[in-house]
């Protein structure tokens, strides 16, 4: 018969008879508590971590194997630092400065899972999770550090596998900390103050379109009042020419009243 095989992320050396371990484990009649306690011993080196297992039981004889995988790169960076966790802004604000024996180290526990062909490539690839932590390695971003492993600088630490950090490779470490957060901290204010006088351009701007449309409104509203008032002018001498035709009617008015007149005193005469 098949083994069974069950799959379970597990803090190290804290693994518990709870889901989703005890519930998994239960129906094949195992003794749960063994299985826990065998794995709390083999995971107890990554305390603090999350680790990978799986639990391959024989539904037979009851008999079980315990395999232990290794936690996530950035779970064993953190636990090299001391870090509980990464930098929330990982570009602007860093966390930590780490040795290269560090990344060696790292690299030596994740090389079997990794798809890589050596130690020099595990340990670039480890220096690349670096960034999202917010990590710098011996002063320097990851690509910067990658092009000297390529170039050979560290050849020799990486031949010799040394995962050991000396005193005063550490206080060395703190000190090229300080001048990255210096540096950091100095090309941050900068951007703040060029942040700052393109907003003052730009409000500016904003004032001089403002002014601008005031002013066009104001042509605007001088060039429809003057136009009003030409209107205004041109029904006046409208006006004016229908009272001048009104005295020319009444004129006419009159003449032809005089006519009826000068009518009138013919027809008198010619009766007498």
């Amino acid at each position: 018969m098949a083994k069974e095989i069950i799959e379970a992320l597990v803090d190290g050396g804290k693994a518990s008879a709870g889901p989703p371990l005890g519930s998994s484990l239960g129906p094949m009649k195992v003794n749960v508590g063994e299985v826990i306690s065998e794995i709390n011993k083999k995971t107890s080196a990554f305390s603090g971590m999350k680790v990978p297992i799986k639990v391959i039981v024989d539904p037979e004889t009851k008999k079980f194997e315990i395999e232990v995988g290794t936690p996530p790169v950035s779970q064993l960076i953190k636990k090299e630092l001391g870090l509980e966790k990464g930098s929330g802004k990982p570009n602007i604000e860093k966390v930590g400065n780490v040795a290269m024996e560090q990344i060696i180290k790292v690299a030596k526990m994740k090389q079997d899972s990794m798809l890589v062909k050596d130690l020099k490539n595990a340990t670039k690839s480890v220096a690349g999770s670096c960034n999202s932590l917010g990590l710098v390695i011996e002063g320097l971003e990851s690509h910067e550090l990658n092009q000297k492993i390529d170039a050979g600088d560290y050849d020799d630490l990486i031949k010799q596998e040394k995962t050991e950090v000396n005193e005063e490779k550490k206080q060395m470490l703190k000190l090229q900390f300080e001048e990255v957060k210096k540096k950091l901290e100095a090309e941050l204010k900068a951007m703040e103050e060029l942040e700052k006088e393109a907003f003052g351009v730009k409000e500016e701007e904003v004032k001089e379109e403002k002014v601008e449309e005031v002013k066009e409104g104001e042509e605007k509203k001088e060039g429809e009042e003057k136009k009003e008032e030409k209107g205004k002018g041109k029904e006046k001498v409208e006006e004016k020419g229908k009272g001048k035709e009104k005295v020319e009617e009444k004129g006419k008015g009159k003449e032809k009243v005089e006519e009826k007149g000068k009518g009138k005193e013919k027809g008198l005469r010619k009766e007498k």
